[in-house]
């Protein structure tokens, strides 16, 4: 299945460079591994698509609640790092 997401700008360029290998979603929609994640590049300042999308297979996704570990004041405060490994 093929699932299309916003993106904007910066997270775009990195992934279209491939140094980007992790994407980090509220998860508000189904996904599971062997879909396609098409991400289509957004600009939020002028509010609209630029007409740039790449697809991305989806190798594992884990979905995972962080405010059974962390406070919501915490969370505003210090948001999340998106760390990828090797």
């Amino acid at each position: 299945m093929e699932i299309k997401k916003k993106t904007w700008p910066e997270y775009f360029q990195l992934g279209l460079e491939g140094k980007k290998k992790i994407e980090v979603r509220l998860a508000d929609f189904d996904i599971k591994e062997g879909d396609v994640l098409v991400l289509e590049e957004y600009d939020p300042k002028t509010k609209k698509y630029t007409g740039r999308s790449i697809k991305k297979k989806v190798n594992f996704a884990i979905k995972f609640n962080q405010t059974k570990m962390h406070s919501i004041v915490d969370i505003k405060k210090y948001g999340f790092w998106e760390i990828g490994l090797e």
